[in-house]
């Protein structure tokens, strides 16, 4: 059974920051790509974050400079640091995995909320 739970998710105000886990489990971790999708209230979920095998990252205009991603692959975890955090950066974070060689992201996590708010 493939499993992604994140956590860390939380009220801030702007300018905080907070850190956000994901641990996967059922899957080959070392052989899928990961990312963070950000999903505001009543929009569509988009890809704020992604992490090669190789650990090549690329980074969602919105979030350049301030949102760091990276992984450890012998804990099956993704991470995502969350800097200087704005208003706009509020909804749901999501964790996904995306097989080598796969044009799209297989397997989601349930999600975690973040609010920014002063």
């Amino acid at each position: 059974q493939v499993q992604l739970v994140e956590s860390g998710g939380g009220l801030v105000q702007p300018g905080g920051s907070l850190r956000l886990s994901c641990t996967v489990s059922g899957i080959d971790f070392g052989r899928h790509v990961m990312g963070w999708f950000h999903q505001a209230p009543g929009k569509q979920r988009v890809v704020v974050a992604s992490i090669s095998t190789a650990n090549n990252i690329i980074y969602a205009d919105s979030v350049k400079g301030r949102f760091t991603i990276s992984r450890d692959n012998a804990k099956k975890q993704v991470f995502l640091h969350a800097n200087n955090l704005r208003l706009e950066d509020t909804g749901v974070y999501y964790c996904a995995a995306k097989p080598l060689r796969m044009g799209s992201y297989e397997y989601w996590g349930q999600g975690t909320q973040i609010t920014v708010s002063a």
